[in-house]
């Protein structure tokens, strides 16, 4: 299969990007600044992500709403045109997640589904509608003065409040702002078509926005621990496994995919939480290490790695229900017993 392209490929590579395969994609992993720089000046200040490699499958028509309501787990009837919401699309067998999806409501006959990269065609199989992926790119602008920097490049855009969505024109160009995001800062992504991609991107570095790549992106989204699909949610982990039951709208009008295997989990309570670790030095506890509790395996983690902020190993791990924050862990890592404690998450909050 033939790896997919951002329109900012060409871009990224001027740069100095280090380009890395991801999800079906070629994205940029890092800049000659590093990881922990990017890290670090999206908790201080601001950058952008070209997040591209999300796809956008657009649902019109009278219908549309209602194919989405009795599909995803959430409620549209608690927002409307012009907002944002995050939700999950279920197995029907299992009620496991086969993706997370942030949907953009733009107007009154039109969503915007935002899938993960690897996900789209499973989502489009779910829903319907088009796939319009390529046809623009996704750029997000985060961190404490994203707003503020962003506005130098279009008033509109910084002024869209967090989960809202605006369709906006700039330089007579259409796009659209969302006020989401990945990393535990205010900020906005913005879709613009994938013509004018490299002239906007240009212009939110003139305004003294610096890119980060998908290593900071990580980095970040784990210190606020939100999950990733095929690492925190995917086959055989269920919301309520993630502590993400209230994305579930049990009693909404028509149901959801996947809801029986779901409240049948409810009813019996599950047999595992996702749960925050904190390490006990610099040393990160890595994806697929073992946890252990009194010694013996009890569960393992499913995303770690450095913390710039914490200055310490954290990581993310499914653990027995009764296992409780504040307590003693180990973590196996290379044959090597790493001490760690389970902590409540997220592990770094933003300020403000």
């Amino acid at each position: 299969m033939t790896e997919r392209r951002s329109p900012l490929d060409a871009v990224h590579r001027e740069l100095g990007a280090k380009m890395v395969p991801f999800g079906g994609w070629v994205m940029p992993l890092s800049y000659p600044g590093g990881t922990i720089a990017e890290h670090l000046a999206c908790r201080r200040s601001a950058v952008v992500f070209d997040v591209s490699h999300l796809g956008t499958v657009r649902l019109t028509g009278p219908h549309a709403g209602e194919t989405l309501q009795t599909t995803l787990t959430n409620d549209l009837a608690k927002i409307g045109p012009g907002r944002a919401q995050y939700t999950h699309l279920l197995d029907d067998e299992d009620g496991s997640v086969t993706d997370d999806i942030i949907v953009w409501w733009v107007d009154e006959g039109r969503f915007d589904v935002i899938p993960n990269a690897s996900n789209t065609s499973r989502v489009l199989d779910a829903i319907g509608g088009e796939d319009v992926t390529a046809a623009r790119a996704i750029l997000a602008v985060q961190g404490p003065s994203a707003r503020a920097q962003l506005a130098a490049v279009s008033a509109e855009a910084a002024s869209t409040a967090r989960f809202r969505v605006r369709p906006f024109d700039w330089r007579g160009v259409p796009c659209t702002a969302a006020g989401t995001g990945y990393t535990g800062e205010d900020g906005v992504e913005v879709a613009v078509p994938a013509e004018a991609a490299d002239r906007f991107w240009r212009a939110l570095m003139e305004a003294g926005i610096p890119p980060a790549g998908l290593g900071a992106r990580d980095t970040l989204r784990l210190e606020a621990a939100l999950p990733l699909h095929g690492h925190e949610l995917g086959p055989g982990i269920t919301p309520l496994q993630a502590g993400l039951g209230w994305v579930v709208a049990w009693d909404k009008p028509g149901g959801f995919r996947g809801r029986a295997a779901l409240v049948a989990e409810r009813d019996r309570g599950v047999s595992r939480r996702l749960r925050g670790l904190l390490a006990d030095g610099r040393q990160p506890p890595r994806q697929g290490c073992p946890v252990l509790l009194h010694g013996k395996p009890a569960g393992e983690i499913t995303s770690g790695n450095f913390s710039p902020v914490l200055d310490r190993g954290i990581g993310l791990a499914f653990l027995p229900p009764f296992v409780e924050a504040d307590g003693p862990v180990e973590v196996e890592v290379r044959g090597r017993i790493l001490g760690a404690r389970v902590v409540p998450t997220p592990f770094v909050s933003k300020k403000g």
